[in-house]
């Protein structure tokens, strides 16, 4: 078996008669997936279709332990093992788009782009397993088809499973409406925000609005809480973190004249530095206590866990940008700015080097679409063929550096 790699516009020519052959059907795959969509770990007509279509290419899919989401190698020998990981749950939300394959479940919809990404690893891995078969690639591949993304649990399913086990650099593509279709965002560290869930709940004895000092002003209090914490925290955190707290629920009472005896109020908790997210749970706690203080409250508050930053390694980046510009375009990657929003990919680059790159996926000249997350949120499907290029080469150009 030769390990040769085919390089330059003979590779490209490969992946342009691979795509000829199979953009149809991988569009195709993505909207099934977008009709049916499926919740974190409900994910089980979505396992079963990516599941059937790997043991068609030849593959043995390995089902996660939980029940949804698997993984699947490709390539034989020794060599070095990189992985291609796409999400695949959808949200739990209404599909407001007037398209044929709009959801037909009830309060679930692929409204980040997941859908794509799966038809996207999947089309990279068929490719990969064309160049296997044929004796041209360097090394093994592992496509991971990971569940429950949205909720920030499927990767540490993942990686508690094996799923990790090996694996020598991890990379992944995402979908970003703020990028043209054709292009491929790259930063080089932080790219994306820790983010915590802090959920609040103050009590105090209750009363009548006439005798406030006869009680605990547990509204007054919890207003004073929610708007002096994230001002001192800016005070306290180097700015150059980004520690971001934002409430996003508070409530309290049910009568204009009466005092209630609980209160409540839940938030997020975002970073972009690693130090700033470890030390985030002792200081807000810290923080908390001292701002309640002075007006007799008990106060109880659980904080949550999410996912850390995800950092890009800088040679991963530089596989990345070396595959785009050879196998997309020379003008193709372009820089991204940071996001505090959460993604726990965060996990895999924890234990390995890796990169996740942002994939355009707007129309040119029509300006930015639908945001994801937005119950209209679509994409320009010539964006999967991108994708496919860009996650089969960067896996290819990361085999034949390793």
């Amino acid at each position: 078996m030769t390990t040769s790699l085919a390089e330059g516009t003979e590779l490209a020519d490969q992946l342009a008669r691979f795509l000829v052959k199979h953009d149809e059907e991988l569009i195709e795959f993505r909207r099934d997936l977008h009709a049916h969509p499926e919740t974190a770990f409900n994910e089980h007509r979505t396992t079963d279709a990516i599941a059937q279509r790997l043991k068609e290419a030849g593959l043995e899919p390995r089902r996660l332990s939980r029940g949804t989401g698997l993984w699947a190698d490709l390539g034989r020998g020794d060599g070095p093992l990189i992985a291609l990981r796409a999400d695949i749950d959808a949200l739990p939300m209404e599909d407001e788009k007037d398209v044929p394959y709009r959801s037909r479940y009830p309060h679930a919809c692929h409204a980040c782009g997941h859908d794509a990404h799966a038809a996207i690893v999947l089309g990279a891995g068929l490719f990969l397993q064309n160049q296997a078969e044929a004796g041209l690639l360097p090394g093994r591949v592992r496509l991971i088809f990971q569940p429950a993304e949205e909720i920030a649990g499927g990767a540490l399913e993942v990686i508690k499973d094996g799923g990790l086990s090996g694996v020598e650099r991890i990379f992944a593509v995402h979908c970003d409406p703020r990028i043209e279709v054709g292009k491929v965002g790259l930063r080089t560290g932080a790219i994306t925000g820790s983010c915590d869930n802090v959920q609040l709940k103050v009590s105090g004895p209750g009363g009548h609005t006439a005798r406030p000092h006869l009680t605990v002003d547990l509204v007054y209090a919890l207003s004073k809480i929610v708007t002096e914490l994230p001002a001192i925290l800016s005070r306290r955190v180097d700015p150059r973190s980004s520690l971001s707290l934002v409430w996003g629920q508070i409530s309290a009472g049910s009568a204009f004249n009466t005092i209630p005896d609980v209160g409540y109020a839940q938030g997020s908790v975002r970073a972009l530095n690693e130090d700033a997210w470890h030390t985030a749970p002792d200081l807000i706690r810290s923080l908390v206590d001292a701002v309640a203080a002075p007006y007799g409250l008990e106060v109880e508050l659980d904080y949550r866990r999410g996912t850390p930053a995800t950092v890009n390694e800088a040679k991963s980046i530089q596989m990345l940008s070396d595959a785009v510009g050879k196998y997309v375009g020379e003008s193709a990657a372009v820089p991204t700015p940071q996001s505090l929003g959460g993604e726990d990919f965060s996990w895999y680059v924890e234990s390995v080097p890796g990169a996740l790159a942002r994939l355009g996926v707007t129309p040119p000249g029509v300006g930015a679409i639908r945001d994801i997350h937005h119950p209209a949120f679509d994409i320009d499907e010539r964006a999967i063929g991108v994708g496919v290029r860009v996650v089969a080469a960067t896996a290819l150009t990361a085999l034949t550096a390793m």
